[in-house]
């Protein structure tokens, strides 16, 4: 009997309670039928989370930040890889319940349009193309190679319009234009829907009046009808009793599992769906329609071999050897080494030489863990602060005295914060390590530092530790500030004279932070995010136009533009070659970048191809992101990098969401950085750039 029969088969002989038990995200066991308990919610942002010992990687927004895609699937592989080996061992033991199963939520491929988002640092940054590859290298690294047979199962979260505020989110309606939604924040979830994502999470807010998790535009007319999903739908958490408590679109949970259930939303993580019966009762569902939510979810149960015997198929014979195994230990090195943006190096101040010294390492976020979680994290069996990392780094460099003050605290000012160095005449540098840790930005309720549910209500550096860091300053002594955190974070630049962003960067960050200061790694990270220069950039938060957002649509200078990222070396982008003047609909062209590395280490640089529409409306990108490549240059060598380039790329989102080849003059951009309306200069190479006509 082929899996279709077998699914119809199981339905044909389950009752209407044993249905509806089967769409809850705890789905009890029905021995007589053979079907085993289930638990569909399991986490692996940047690793297995909440299951016991796993590979810490570097946070989502880190992983943005290294612009790779082989480097995020081979991650992904690592994390899939240790979650089979999980799910193994734990069914031998008997244990099928919540964080150990086969279902993951994720990857958050949201847009994080404003950096006060505290969730923001789980997406892929604030652009819709960046966030669609490294979305799909992640997806085909957790799923697998073969659609019938998953290894696990991805969902594309939150689906749709979700970025903040946290404390708003079970009451709030996202108003967005066509153009808004289907230029920023549709083509994301397009992409991995076309890239085969098992699943898609519906999110808490409304957009454009209905609950996302029922919503028939979102979820019939263009995640079924238009895109053709064939996968399932699963509620954010407690997202439909939502709709009658806060939302008020429904008067009872009868009403709001009918909703949904008739919406086209399949698994509820939640307490609504058991009402289904009753609902049921009442006319408002059809059992017609439970059995299709069922199909869904038992296809995904086949697909992820829930019905084989236990150590068959491909993945049954993972075990526990491979969990944070040293292969594994060494890629999150590989990766947090990849994803450090150095923002600002005067005078060559990095990277340090072995030479007699003092270094005095300082602020609250030098010996704290938190720096290296982020959200939605696992535990390792070793994590290496930055302390730590600098520590290991220099403890046999006997010419070098490494010495540490905490300085100041982490979330909250005292007065006894203070600069006192005994020692401060010889002291030769400071290292001020500041920032966020996962308890001022985050989840509403996980982030307990945070007094806006997990938000920032500014994006600038704590008041407490900027006032500590100016004291430092004026202390006359060269600072290399490394900051930490998962978002833009605004300060004053003369305040150092180099600047590290190390972001969440996983269990290994320390000694990742500790090898790019010394030079063993040379920092290639770029910015997924733009960091603005102040709050007062911002639109206002709850405001889900684009306007004045992100490097596309922001007329004001920022502080450091997207795709931005400096390195001890320096490249020169010598041309930009286009293998024809002009395209047409349906057309495709080659176009050729020569990079060279006129400096002295041999080093990755980042290539971002860039388009832009010469007679842009006032309402168009200043520029869009459609390709990069991630190479590496030996010192004084050129490189050619070649990207293929369609019609579509080229494409523009009219005011009813349409995507439209408008005729005309168009540039495509080669650079390392954003060109932004607003001329950014922080000693990156001159972009390069060639016209091309639409016909």
């Amino acid at each position: 009997m082929d899996r279709e029969s077998k699914i119809k088969e199981l339905i044909s002989q389950m009752t209407l309670e044993e249905k509806v038990s089967q769409l809850l995200y705890k789905s009890p066991a029905i021995e007589r039928l053979g079907i085993p308990e289930y638990n569909w919610w399991n986490e692996c942002l940047h690793g297995v989370a909440r299951a016991g010992v796993a590979t810490v990687f570097p946070q989502a927004i880190a992983m943005a930040a290294t612009f790779d895609e082989t480097l995020v699937e081979e991650i992904a592989v690592a994390i899939s890889d240790e979650a089979r080996a999980k799910y193994n061992e734990a069914v031998k033991c008997g244990n099928r319940g919540q964080y150990w199963g086969l279902t993951f939520w994720t990857p958050n491929i949201n847009i994080f349009r404003d950096p006060r988002w505290g969730r923001g640092q789980e997406t892929y940054g604030e652009d819709p193309y960046l966030t669609s590859k490294i979305g799909l290298a992640l997806v085909r690294g957790l799923q697998g190679d073969d659609p019938e047979n998953l290894k696990l199962a991805a969902c594309a979260k939150h689906y749709a319009v979700h970025s903040g505020p946290e404390k708003d989110r079970h009451t709030f309606n996202a108003i967005v234009t066509k153009k808004d939604l289907w230029e920023t924040y549709l083509p994301a979830f397009k992409a991995l829907v076309e890239g085969g994502v098992e699943s898609v999470m519906g999110a808490y807010n409304r957009t454009l009046g209905e609950a996302c998790c029922a919503s028939k535009l979102l979820l019939k007319d263009i995640l079924r009808d238009k895109w053709k999903f064939k996968g399932h739908v699963v509620s954010d958490c407690w997202a439909i009793r939502d709709f009658h408590e806060y939302h008020k679109i429904t008067k009872s949970p009868e009403e709001s599992a009918a909703l949904a259930l008739n919406a086209g939303l399949d698994l509820n993580c939640g307490c609504t769906y058991p009402m289904l019966t009753v609902s049921h009762k009442q006319g408002l569902v059809t059992e017609e329609t439970i059995n299709i939510s069922l199909e869904r979810l038992l296809r995904t149960r086949f697909k992820l071999g829930m019905f084989d015997a236990p150590e068959s198929g491909k993945y049954g014979k993972l075990g526990r050897e491979v969990i944070n195994c040293d292969k594994h230990r060494e890629l999150a090195l590989k990766a947090a080494h990849k994803s450090i943006v150095l923002l600002k190096n005067d005078n060559n101040l990095l990277p340090l030489d072995s030479s007699p010294k003092k270094i005095v390492v300082t602020g609250p976020a030098a010996a704290n863990p938190h720096t290296l979680f982020g959200n939605y994290y696992g535990v390792s069996s070793r994590f290496t602060t930055i302390l730590e990392g600098l520590g290991e780094k220099t403890k046999d460099k006997f010419g070098i005295s490494l010495d540490y003050r905490q300085g100041c605290l982490m979330y909250s000012e005292t007065s006894k914060s203070l600069v006192h160095y005994g020692e401060a005449n010889i002291t030769d540098v400071v290292i001020a390590v500041m920032g966020l840790d996962g308890a001022m930005e985050g989840e509403e309720g996980d982030a307990i530092a945070s007094d806006s549910n997990g938000d920032r209500n500014t994006i600038e550096l704590p008041s407490w530790q900027l006032k500590y860091l100016q004291a430092v300053r004026n202390a006359g002594k060269k600072i290399i500030l490394v900051l930490t955190g998962g978002s833009a974070i605004a300060f004053p630049e003369d305040l150092a004279d180099a600047v590290i962003y190390a972001w969440y960067p996983g269990e290994s960050g320390g000694k990742a932070v500790a090898d790019i200061i010394f030079g063993d790694v040379i920092p290639s990270g770029k910015l997924p995010v733009t960091f603005p220069i102040s709050t007062e950039q911002l639109p206002p938060y709850e405001d889900y136009s684009m306007k004045g957002r992100t490097y596309r649509y922001m007329t004001e200078k920022p502080l450091y533009p997207f795709g931005f990222g400096l390195s001890y070396t320096s490249f020169r982008f010598d041309s930009i070659n286009l293998s024809a003047q002009s395209i047409s609909a349906g057309g495709s062209i080659k176009a050729t970048v020569t990079v060279t590395n006129t400096g002295n280490f041999d080093a990755d640089e980042v290539v971002q191809i860039y388009v832009s529409r010469d007679d842009k409306g006032e309402n168009e990108p200043f520029s869009s992101l459609r390709g990069f490549r991630r190479i590496f240059i030996p010192a004084g060598k050129s490189e050619k990098v070649e990207f293929d380039l369609s019609a579509a790329v080229f494409e523009t989102v009219n005011d009813d969401g349409e995507y439209r080849l408008l005729p005309g003059s168009y540039s495509v951009i080669a650079a390392d950085s954003a060109p932004v309306a607003a001329a950014v200069e922080k000693g990156a190479p001159e972009p390069v750039s060639a016209k091309i006509s639409i016909k």
